[in-house]
C-alpha cells in the first residue's frame, strides 16, 4: 500500500518516521550546484575540511552568471573549477547546458535521491528520483556525507487521464495545476503523478511538469519509472541506469486531484505570478513585444523542435523581438545537425547561449511596458529586469505561434507534427571535466570571493526594531533581486547586502546599518522562489535577528534557520496588523523550547504569542548561531 514516493524515501531513510509532520532524515545520493550559488556553498563545504565528497555523483555546472561584463563572473567560474578538481566534483563548463537539463540527459537515476542548491532541482522527479531544492549549505553538508533532514510531506496524487490534444503540452498542465493549488499549494506536499495521461508524456514533457512543481511551493513532484523512462534513457546510452518503480496498486495517498488532459486549453500565467493562470483564449489579441523560450523548464530537444516545426517557412512578426536559449550543448548541435536551427534562424529567431539566461534576468530584459512572453517558470515583478513589463509564461507552441502573430494567441489552428524523441540522442561529454582529486590542486580565488560571514551564537534576548513590514507571497527575489548587475557579487555578502529588498524598500539596508538590524514581519508564505540562500545570508549579515511572517515557503524557512535567524509565525495573524515600522520587539530567547509558543513583548504596550514549529535540531542550530557554526563546534569537540 506505498506510494512512489514512500518506497524511494524508505529506502533512504535514517531517522525518524515516514508519517506526514514527522521529522525525517534521509540519505543523499547525488548532488548538484549552479554558478549563482555553488560559490557560497563549495566555500561552505571547504570550512568544514573534509578531504572529498562523499556522494555517488556530485555536480557542479555554470549556467546562470554567464555574462562576463566584468571579472567577477569568470573568477567565481575559475574558483569553481578548482575546487571541483581538488574535492572530486565533476565540472560542467559554461556553454554545456542548464543544471537541470544536463542532470536529466547524463545523470538522473530511477530510485536515487538528489539534492540541489537550485529551487527547480525536482525536475530530475520525471527520472522517477527523490529530487529536492535547498540552500547551498545544506547541498554542502550532503555533499560531506551528512543526511538531509527534512520534514515529512504529505503525498498528494495527480491522476491525468485522456491525451493532450493538438497544441496543448506539458506547460499547460503543470499550469492547470497551479491554478488549482496556487503558489503555496504544495508546501510540505510531494506531488506524484499517475494514471493512463501519463503514458503519453515523455520524460522531456515530465521533466516541465515537475520543474514547476517548485511554483506549488512542493518538496518534490515525481513521475514513475516506466517503458517512456527506458526509451529516454536507452537513447541517452544509459539504458543500465533504468529499473521500474511504481507506486502500489492500492496506494494510499493524501490528496487526489483528477485532470482530464483532452479537456485542457492552452493556458497562459499573467502578471507577476505563476498561479494568476487563464485560457490563453481569453486574452487572445494581447499584443506581443518580446518571445523567450527556453529554461530549464522548456529547453529540451523536442520543446525547441517542436518550435521550430511551427515557425518554419514563416517569419515572425516585425514587432516581436524573439530569443531563443538551448537546455544544453546536446540539444543544440541535435537541432543543428537535423535542420532545425536553421528553421529558428530563418524564421527571425535571436540565438542565445545553452543557459538561463533571461529566466534569472541575465540579460535580454524587455522594453518598458512591454509584453514578454516566455517559456520560463517564474513571472515575479522585476525577475525580468524590467519593472514595468508583464510577464507571461506560456508554452513553446503558444510562444511559437505568438511570435508569429504578434499577438497571444495558440498553435491549435497551427498544422504541424509534435515531435517524437530521436532515435538516440547525440552523446558528448567533452564539456564535463572529471576532477583529479589531488590535494595538491591550487583553488583559485578571485579578489570579489569573500569568507562566508561569521554569526554569533543567538543571545539570550533579542529586543530591537522592525525593519521591514511585507505582505503575502514575499518571494526570494523582492528579498535578493537576481540579474546581471547583482548576479555577480553572489559570493561577496557584504556587497551584496547592498541590494538587499532594493527593489521594494530601497532604504533597507541602510536603515539595517542605521539601528544594528532587527526583526523582520512578514505575511503569508514568506520567501517562496528560488533556493538562493544569499535571501537568508545578505539580512544575517545586516543582524536581522528574527522574522514573523503568517506562514513560510519550504526552502526559505531553512535557510533562514540555517543562517542563525529565527523563523517565528503569527498564532494569531491579525496580530501582524498590530505592529508597525521601527516598533521595538523583545523575546526571550532562553524560553525556546521544542513544541512551546512563544510571547512577544511590543514596546507600544501590548505582547502576542509565536509559535516557531523548530524540531529540536533546529533549535540547536538556532543556539549555535547557524548550521555552519553547529558542525565547526561538533568538529572542534571530535578534535578535542
Amino acid at each position: 500500500m506505498k506510494t512512489l514516493a514512500e518506497k524511494i524515501l524508505a529506502a533512504h531513510c535514517i531517522a525518524g518516521e515516514l508519517k506526514a509532520g514527522m521529522p525525517i532524515e534521509i540519505k543523499i545520493d547525488q548532488t548538484l550546484t549552479q554558478d549563482a550559488t555553488g560559490t557560497m556553498a563549495y566555500l561552505q563545504f571547504e570550512a568544514m575540511g573534509c578531504e572529498r565528497v562523499k556522494t555517488e555523483c556530485s555536480v557542479s555546472y555554470v549556467d546562470h552568471n554567464t555574462l562576463q561584463n566584468d571579472f567577477e563572473n569568470a573568477d567565481d567560474h575559475q574558483y569553481l573549477r578548482t575546487v571541483a578538481d581538488r574535492y572530486g566534483i565533476l565540472f560542467s563548463r559554461p556553454g554545456n547546458g542548464i543544471c537541470h537539463q544536463v542532470q536529466l540527459e547524463r545523470f538522473d537515476k530511477p530510485g536515487k535521491t538528489l539534492l540541489g542548491s537550485d529551487s527547480h532541482t525536482p525536475t530530475a522527479g520525471a527520472m522517477g528520483m527523490i529530487a529536492i531544492g535547498a540552500g547551498g549549505l545544506d547541498v554542502a553538508c550532503a555533499m560531506a556525507g551528512m543526511p538531509f533532514s527534512l520534514t515529512m510531506p504529505k503525498i498528494v496524487n495527480v491522476r491525468l487521464i485522456h491525451r493532450l490534444p493538438h497544441g496543448v503540452g506539458a506547460k499547460d498542465i503543470i499550469l492547470k495545476v497551479l491554478s488549482l493549488m496556487s503558489v503555496k499549494g504544495g508546501v510540505g506536499k510531494i506531488l506524484e503523478y499517475t494514471g493512463e495521461g501519463l503514458l503519453d508524456l515523455s520524460v522531456p514533457e515530465r521533466s516541465t511538469i515537475c520543474n514547476m512543481g517548485a511554483e506549488l511551493g512542493a518538496t518534490t513532484s515525481l513521475f514513475p519509472s516506466d517503458e517512456n523512462t527506458r526509451e529516454f534513457l536507452t537513447k541517452q546510452g544509459r539504458a543500465a541506469d533504468f529499473i521500474e518503480l511504481k507506486p502500489d496498486a492500492d496506494a494510499v495517498y493524501d490528496e487526489v486531484i483528477e485532470i482530464d488532459c483532452a479537456a485542457l486549453k492552452p493556458l497562459v500565467a499573467c502578471p507577476h505570478s505563476p498561479d494568476l493562470v487563464k485560457p490563453v483564449e481569453e486574452l487572445a489579441g494581447l499584443k506581443v513585444d518580446q518571445v523567450a523560450i527556453g529554461s530549464c523548464t522548456n529547453s529540451s530537444f523536442t520543446d525547441l523542435l517542436e518550435v521550430a516545426r511551427i515557425l518554419k517557412g514563416k517569419t515572425i512578426h516585425p514587432e516581436v523581438s524573439l530569443v531563443i536559449s538551448f537546455g544544453s550543448k546536446q540539444v543544440l548541435r541535435m537541432l543543428s545537425r537535423c535542420g532545425a536551427l536553421d528553421d529558428l534562424i530563418a524564421a527571425g529567431a535571436r540565438v542565445l547561449e545553452a543557459t538561463c539566461g533571461p529566466c534569472i534576468g541575465m540579460g535580454q530584459s524587455p522594453q518598458s511596458n512591454g509584453v514578454s512572453l516566455r517559456t520560463f517558470n517564474r513571472n515575479f515583478y522585476g525577475r525580468s529586469g524590467t519593472l514595468s513589463a508583464g510577464i507571461y509564461l506560456v508554452s513553446p507552441a503558444t510562444a511559437a505561434a505568438s511570435a508569429i502573430a504578434g499577438v497571444l494567441c495558440s498553435a491549435e489552428t497551427i498544422d504541424y507534427a509534435k515531435p517524437e524523441m530521436p532515435d538516440a540522442y547525440l552523446i558528448d561529454d567533452t564539456m564535463l571535466i572529471q576532477p583529479s582529486c589531488d590535494p595538491a590542486v591550487e583553488i583559485k580565488r578571485g579578489p570579489n570571493i569573500k569568507p562566508y560571514p561569521a554569526k554569533a551564537p543567538l543571545a539570550e534576548t533579542i529586543e530591537a526594531q522592525v525593519m521591514i513590514k511585507v505582505g503575502d507571497n514575499i518571494t526570494t527575489d523582492h528579498i535578493m533581486p537576481a540579474g546581471a548587475k547583482i548576479l555577480p557579487y553572489r559570493s561577496n555578502i557584504e556587497k551584496i547586502s547592498e541590494f538587499c529588498y532594493s527593489q521594494i524598500d530601497p532604504q533597507f539596508h541602510d536603515r539595517c546599518l542605521q539601528y544594528g538590524g532587527g526583526w523582520i514581519i512578514a505575511g503569508e508564505n514568506y520567501g517562496q522562489g528560488s533556493s538562493r540562500e544569499h535571501a537568508a545570508l545578505a539580512p544575517m549579515y545586516l543582524k536581522i535577528q528574527a522574522v514573523i511572517a503568517k506562514s513560510y515557503a519550504r526552502i526559505h524557512r531553512q535557510n533562514l534557520i540555517n543562517a542563525g535567524i529565527v523563523p517565528l509565525v503569527f498564532e494569531r495573524p491579525d496580530d501582524y496588523e498590530r505592529i508597525a515600522m521601527l516598533d521595538t520587539l523583545a523575546l526571550d530567547c532562553g524560553k525556546l523550547a521544542e513544541g512551546q509558543p512563544l510571547t512577544i513583548t511590543d514596546a507600544k504596550g501590548f505582547s502576542f504569542t509565536v509559535q516557531h514549529h523548530c524540531t529540536a535540531r533546529e533549535l540547536e542550530i538556532l543556539r549555535a548561531g547557524g548550521l555552519l557554526n553547529l558542525i565547526k563546534n561538533k568538529n572542534q569537540k571530535t578534535e578535542a
